[in-house]
């Protein structure tokens, strides 16, 4: 059994209720069940939620809330991982059958595209047991330049390369948040998801963006409605 697990839980505090407040015409969370829905990858598309509210507007979505998640799972500090393990081991007492790969993505992905799953479920395929894949976008500019300030003022965060031209210096990039792909025993297993075995699926900059203010809200927005989305 193939899963998409879509994580939702009620308690969003920089945007409160940000899971189900309308994004580009329709509930935020309805932009990732849709492009789970769309791959035609998964046998059920879940989300784990401990709010009847998000489970109601998951269900018109075209999700399966079969599970309302436990409140000791749905805290501030309650890591992503456990509430994974929780909703991999619920469904399978609830469906008699054991899951082998799951796909978590983040109710907050909205520029997720049913191909960045295709693709990365592909990469997955040639990926170790224990790696994960990721998505994942490059920093506009080397990261080996950075620099920061101190009392001493300012410093080079890598001195070795302050001369090096940044041409020469190796593409970096960083975890977009947006979805992980991994076999059933390496989540629950508990192993990192950070690890020599995972491997990244690159996405444009542009659909790779955090949204954890009203700023960032307003922004997405404006650029997912100028069609960024399928970029």
């Amino acid at each position: 059994m193939q899963i998409a697990l879509i994580p939702a839980r009620g308690g969003s505090k920089r945007i409160p209720r940000k899971n189900i407040r309308p994004f580009a015409g329709r509930p935020m969370i309805g932009w990732p069940i849709a492009a789970a829905r769309a791959s035609g990858l998964f046998d059920h598309v879940i989300v784990s939620t401990d709010d009847e509210e998000i489970a109601e507007v998951a269900r018109a979505q075209g999700a399966e809330v079969p599970f309302i998640r436990p409140d000791h799972l749905a805290d501030d500090f309650t890591p992503a991982r456990e509430a994974i393990v929780d909703a991999v081991e619920t469904m399978e007492e609830i469906v008699g059958q054991k899951v082998e790969r799951l796909c978590c993505i983040y109710a907050t992905a909205a520029f997720v595209q049913a191909a960045d799953l295709q693709q990365a479920r592909r990469i997955l395929d040639g990926v170790a047991e224990g790696g994960f894949v990721f998505a994942a976008a490059s920093y506009p500019h080397p990261v080996h330049r950075a620099m920061t300030e101190g009392e001493a003022g300012i410093g080079m965060l890598f001195p070795d390369y302050a001369k090096t031209r940044t041409q020469d210096l190796p593409e970096a990039f960083h975890d977009a948040g947006m979805f992980y792909w991994g076999r059933r025993d390496a989540f629950v297993s508990r192993a990192p998801m950070f690890n020599p075995a995972s491997r990244p699926h690159v996405m444009p900059r542009q659909r790779a963006l955090d949204i954890d203010t009203p700023q960032d809200w307003d922004f997405a927005e404006a650029l997912f409605e100028l069609g960024l989305r399928t970029a």
